[in-house]
C-alpha cells in the first residue's frame, strides 16, 4: 500500500477521538447517511411522471447496484485482500465493520445511484454527490477504510452506472420520446370525405 494512502487516511483519521460532537457527526454519515441515500432514491422513483419512467429508473439503479456492489466488487475481493485500517493498526474503529476492506462497497453502490439519479435530477444529482462524498469520507474518519478504498469503490460505481444506462438506451428511448398519434385514420378519412361528398350530392 502506498505511503500517501496512510498519509491521507492517517490524516482525516486522526482527527476523530478529539471531540464527542464531532465523533457523532461521522458516526451518523458513515453508518446512517448510506440509509439515507436508498431513501432519496426510492423517493425519486416515486417522483417520475407515470409507471413506465418510475419503472425505468427503479430498473436503471438497481441493475448499476448489482454489477458495481454485486458483481465487481466482490469479485476484486475474491482476490484481492486488504485488511481494513482497524485491523492494520490495531485500534476500535467508532462502527462496526468486517470483511475486506478495497474496494469500497459502499463507494460502489451508492455512486453506481449516482448515475441514474444525476440524468433524472440534475439538483437532485447534485445533493446526492455531496451526500455519497460525506458518507465515504466518514468511513475513511471512522477508520474502516482506506482513501484509495473509496476512490476505487466510487470508480467502479460511476463506471457501471455508465455502463447500465448504456445499456438501456434504447429503453429509454422508447420511454423519452413521445408516441406518434395519428387521430385520423386512412379508412376513417376516405369514410369522412365520401360522406361528405354525399351531402354534397343530396343539397
Amino acid at each position: 500500500m502506498s505511503f500517501s494512502n496512510h498519509a491521507v487516511f492517517l490524516a482525516i483519521h486522526n482527527l476523530s477521538g478529539r471531540n464527542g460532537f464531532a465523533d457523532a457527526i461521522g458516526i451518523f454519515l458513515a453508518e446512517w447517511m448510506p440509509y439515507l441515500l436508498a431513501i432519496a432514491f426510492l423517493a425519486l422513483v416515486f417522483m417520475q411522471p407515470g409507471a413506465r419512467k418510475k419503472f425505468y429508473l427503479f430498473a436503471e439503479g438497481a441493475l448499476a447496484v448489482i454489477l458495481a456492489r454485486g458483481i465487481v466488487t466482490p469479485l476484486i475481493q475474491l482476490f484481492y485482500h486488504e485488511p481494513r485500517p482497524f485491523s492494520f493498526y490495531g485500534f476500535a474503529p467508532l462502527i462496526g465493520e468486517s470483511g475486506w476492506s478495497f474496494p469500497s462497497a459502499h463507494a460502489a453502490l451508492f455512486f453506481a445511484l449516482l448515475i441514474p439519479v444525476w440524468y433524472a435530477n440534475k439538483k437532485w444529482g447534485w445533493w446526492y454527490l455531496a451526500a455519497a462524498a460525506l458518507m465515504a469520507v466518514a468511513r475513511v474518519y471512522a477508520g474502516v477504510h482506506w482513501p484509495l478504498d473509496i476512490v476505487a469503490g466510487a470508480i467502479i460505481g460511476i463506471a457501471s452506472g455508465f455502463f447500465v444506462r448504456w445499456l438501456l438506451r434504447d429503453a429509454r428511448r422508447g420511454i423519452e420520446l413521445p408516441a406518434t398519434h395519428h387521430p385520423h385514420h386512412p379508412e376513417a378519412a376516405a369514410t369522412a370525405v365520401h360522406l361528405e361528398g354525399s351531402k354534397t350530392t343530396v343539397q
